[in-house]
């Protein structure tokens, strides 16, 4: 019989093992999901990335090793991304007719989510750095990442709480809504898109169809609106 260590040491040379190692994480995350009975707190990327981080810890794995063989699912973001315009596509008569709702409460909302968390991480004595990182994390992660930079901000921090801020919202965003009596699926979606990007998005096409389009929409949208609003909102406050 050979050693574990020398059979696991031969495996993690293999990109194929961690991208395997990716998508059993997922799936298992899934499936827990489904037999919880589709429960937000079960959200398989949240599951997925505790189990993957679990594993990476116990076998002493680096993360640029396990991205070697993961960066196929990084990969596919882009495509998976592009497809979401396919159930917009197919709102776009009631995206039409809700416009002017749709643009106030785009600019509500990312006002909104910049100030909070700003404000909140001043009045508990956070750097100026951190609140910089924390002002774009509402937007998906590529652009959250380039606003940070340009408000010097810290853009691997910010990175760590957009995902927070994905699966939280993914989480509790449902909940919350339904418990202030929205239940209208367009105004879950869109509130979910804007306030949790992508990872909400995904959340929202577990609710329906229509609920994932406004959300597609609106990560979309809060991504322009925040490239724009959080940089001077930052300035007004005197923080950059």
């Amino acid at each position: 019989m050979a050693n574990p260590s020398e059979i696991w040491v031969y495996l993690a040379a293999s990109p194929l093992l961690h991208l395997t190692m990716t998508l059993t994480a997922y799936l298992v995350g899934d499936y827990c999901f489904r037999k919880s009975g589709q429960k937000a707190i079960f959200n398989p990327v949240l599951m997925a990335i505790v189990l993957l981080v679990v594993i990476l810890r116990a076998t002493n794995t680096s993360y640029e090793t396990y991205f070697e063989g993961a960066q196929f699912v990084h990969f596919l973001l882009g495509p998976a991304t592009v497809a979401l315009a396919v159930p917009l596509y197919r709102q776009f008569d009631r995206v039409r007719h809700s416009a002017p709702a749709i643009l106030v409460s785009l600019l509500a909302g990312s006002v909104t989510a910049v100030l909070s968390a700003t404000l909140i991480a001043w009045l508990l004595g956070a750097p100026q750095d951190v609140i910089a990182s924390i002002a774009p994390k509402s937007a998906t992660t590529p652009i959250a990442m380039g606003v940070s930079e340009q408000i010097g901000g810290l853009p691997s921090l910010t990175a760590v709480l957009v995902i927070l801020t994905g699966i939280v919202g993914a989480m509790a965003g449902t909940t919350i809504l339904e418990r202030v009596g929205v239940r209208d699926a367009g105004v879950q979606g869109f509130a979910l898109g804007l306030t949790s990007h992508g990872i909400g998005t995904a959340r929202a096409l577990q609710v329906s169809e229509v609920a994932g389009a406004f959300s597609a929409l609106a990560m979309g949208l809060n991504g322009l609106a925040t490239s724009l609003l959080a940089p001077l909102l930052v300035h007004l406050l005197g923080l950059w």
